[in-house]
């Protein structure tokens, strides 16, 4: 899948823009803080209709501005072509068209145009707490399975109501089991999925850890879940009246989470910068692989400041992967760095574009 174009208006500190981007490479270079990472989030934005951190959505509204709007033209690998046209305004939500046609759901939005990211931020799904991991998991999952967010949502909105019936003093079993059940059907479906997802991907991130590492020690994911030990009505059962003094459910898969070693040992406790970055961008590029076999769509590759923390032999093992592998297909790059970005063009055959940042206004670079 190409993004051939996109435009933009009032978004964050982007006034006013229209890019016609490279079906190749296309790398952004200036200086931080100018809208090198605002250009990648706006395309961030068109592929999922939400920002890429849980910050709320009005903070993507350019200061001062009503609303902001982000059109992106895209072309399949079958070739066919679609129109995004995503809006916000403060105040009164959020508008969100394919092909002129407004969505019945912004959920049936999602692994339509997918869109994998390398960021800095990424450091938070090693080092933060396990509701990083879970999100990592379902926006993923969901960009390749169609009916996952369903059960997902299907499951909130039942533990949702479960957490008010115990804050509001219910204590009638039948009325517990009724919610429970609900809980119990979306939560196997959630389970199995996200288990078959981590087995699916983890040879494919041990394997790209190595090539980005070039070190013998292993790094290993692995599917935490209570619902591997029992079935969630028997852990609703176990835990009701512990829950009813705390007002709240603490058994599900709203706690799962990802356990991320090196060598066997947490990867969060004992991993340097450098293995942490090196663990975050090899995850990455194992979801890129994950979501272009699963899909009829290769992803857009979206590599955010993605040399940072880095020494300068992993560096060169990153660009060798990028420009060897032709199943990337677009890729954007940000850097303060001209020469990085230099030294990857000379690598990667193929159309390219470079532009450089400044104040939220990008210019084509030539020379």
């Amino acid at each position: 899948m190409i993004l051939d174009r996109i435009e933009i208006l009032d978004f964050k500190n982007i006034a006013d823009a229209a890019i016609d981007f490279s079906p190749g490479v296309n790398c952004l270079l200036g200086m931080n803080g100018q809208g090198k990472s605002n250009l990648l989030e706006a395309i961030h934005f068109a592929s999922f209709a939400r920002a890429s951190s849980s910050i709320p959505d009005s903070a993507l509204v350019r200061h001062g501005r009503p609303f902001t709007i982000v059109k992106a033209d895209y072309t399949s690998d079958s070739g066919s072509v679609d129109h995004i046209a995503c809006g916000i305004t403060p105040g009164k939500g959020k508008s969100l068209k394919l092909n002129g046609k407004e969505y019945q759901r912004i959920s049936d939005h999602i692994g339509r145009f997918p869109l994998v990211s390398v960021a800095p931020a990424d450091s938070r799904i090693v080092e933060g707490a396990a509701e990083e991991r879970r999100r990592l998991m379902d926006m993923v999952i969901a960009q390749a399975e169609g009916g996952y967010l369903g059960q997902l949502i299907r499951y909130n909105k039942a533990l949702d109501s479960r957490n008010r019936m115990l804050r509001s003093g219910i204590k009638d079993p039948l009325l517990f089991e009724s919610v429970e059940e609900t809980m119990h059907v979306s939560a196997r479906a959630v389970c199995e999925t996200r288990a078959e997802w981590t087995r699916r991907i983890s040879p494919l991130f041990a394997a790209y850890y190595e090539a980005v590492g070039g070190s013998a020690e292993k790094a290993g994911i692995a599917y935490r879940s209570q619902l591997l030990e029992a079935p969630l009505p028997e852990l609703l059962r176990q835990t009701r009246q512990k829950d009813i003094i705390l007002g709240y459910t603490s058994r599900g898969i709203h706690r799962d989470d990802l356990e991320m070693t090196l060598d066997g040992y947490s990867a969060r406790r004992l991993g340097s910068q450098g293995q942490l970055k090196t663990f975050t961008i090899a995850l990455r590029f194992a979801i890129f692989d994950f979501l272009k076999q699963a899909g009829a769509r290769t992803p857009v590759l979206l590599l955010d400041d993605i040399f940072d923390k880095l020494d300068s032999d992993r560096v060169g093992r990153i660009m060798g992967l990028v420009s060897s592998n032709p199943t990337f297909g677009q890729i954007f790059i940000t850097d303060t760095n001209r020469k990085h970005l230099d030294e990857i063009l000379r690598e990667i055959e193929g159309p390219r574009l470079m532009l450089e940042v400044a104040d939220g206004t990008f210019t084509k670079i030539t020379d």
